[in-house]
């Protein structure tokens, strides 16, 4: 089983592409390093490498965690599978 994000523990909200050429419509699997356990996704976008994919449904307003910690908020609603960049999260220090 191929690997093409990974994520640094469960309750993390986006993983990281680790994999170039990800497609909408892909199945993704993902490995959750801290629990050293896997889950599977559908890109619902075209995702870069070093990029994130959501994990959960985001609203506007809503927290984004990476590697456990805040990483921004969100600016325009994102569904799970879709990629999370800085067109729909900005940061919070300004």
């Amino acid at each position: 089983m191929a690997i093409q994000f990974v994520v640094h523990e469960k309750g993390d909200g986006v993983g990281v592409v680790t994999v170039e050429g990800v497609q909408a419509g892909q199945r993704l699997t993902g490995w959750i390093m801290k629990e050293d356990a896997t889950i599977e996704i559908e890109a619902l976008d075209d995702i870069p490498i070093g990029h994130k994919v959501a994990l959960v449904d985001f609203a506007p307003g809503d927290t984004v965690i990476k590697y456990g910690i805040d990483i921004g908020k969100v600016v325009a609603p994102i569904k799970k599978g879709e990629h999370l960049h800085v067109h729909n999260v900005k940061t919070k220090r300004w």
